[in-house]
């Protein structure tokens, strides 16, 4: 049910959905009500040209990744091993056809562990996810595309402990601490995904009584961003990222 509802958010929180709904009703109220379909009509197309500006939705998203620091590499050893969760793969279509693992712009989810786990081999890695689509699924869960990745990235895979069955962040956290059992408690481990990402799985985990130390990766913002800073694509991309974490994150305090 959660996980149905998450697919639903990813469709409501884009911007263009509910433009394209606004001028849908501007355009019924054309014929009866011709001035105020208009102004409708022209407000939308303001509404659409301020939504480029990017300093808008990064606000949203710096509040988000500057919750948790980057720790430091001396604390790296401390850890028992490290929780990779899933989201850095494009659609395993591409995967299916051409046999390539196909990394997308959270890639640092994947990457950034892999010196860890040359410097420290007898840390564990394990990494998270399933088929994350609702429909059209494709037989390939993330954690087959993860094989794939760090067999070829040179792991000794009798440390990688992959889990594929989870296609939701609740998920992430319920099945790790299964799968780790008292090891989830009892030792810490490092925990790996988007800095924007991070509060709804740090909370997650928390609840299933990990021990987490978040170390947050893929981050989308800096210290600012000038109000000149204007990408309409890259703006919608990052508003439908923004509002999507953010309802996420009451969706599931209110179900918790």
């Amino acid at each position: 049910m959660l996980f149905a509802l998450s697919k639903l958010l990813s469709a409501i929180t884009q911007p263009l959905c509910w433009l394209g709904l606004w001028w849908i009703i501007a355009l019924w109220l054309l014929k009866r009500h011709r001035r105020a379909a208009l102004s409708m009509l022209w407000g939308g197309l303001g509404g659409l040209v301020l939504l480029g500006v990017q300093a808008g939705p990064d606000a949203l998203l710096r509040s988000l990744e500057d919750r948790y620091p980057v720790p430091p590499d001396a604390r790296i050893g401390q850890h028992a091993g490290v929780i990779v969760l899933g989201g850095a793969f494009d659609h395993p279509a591409s995967f299916v056809t051409h046999g390539q693992v196909p990394l997308n712009d959270a890639a640092e989810r994947m990457t950034v562990p892999l010196p860890w786990l040359r410097q420290h081999p007898a840390m564990t890695l394990v990494f998270t996810g399933g088929e994350g689509r609702l429909v059209g699924v494709t037989g390939v869960s993330e954690a087959e595309l993860a094989r794939r990745f760090y067999a070829e990235q040179g792991l000794d895979m009798a440390h990688v402990v992959l889990e594929s069955r989870s296609r939701s962040t609740r998920e992430n956290a319920q099945r790790v601490a299964a799968l780790l059992g008292p090891r989830c408690r009892e030792q810490r481990w490092l925990l790996v995904t988007s800095a924007w990402h991070m509060p709804r799985a740090v909370a997650e985990f928390q609840t299933v009584g990990c021990q987490v130390t978040p170390y947050p990766v893929d981050f989308r913002t800096g210290a600012d961003t000038p109000w000149t800073e204007y990408s309409l694509t890259e703006s919608l991309h990052r508003w439908q990222l923004a509002l999507h974490e953010w309802i996420g994150l009451a969706a599931y305090r209110l179900t918790r």
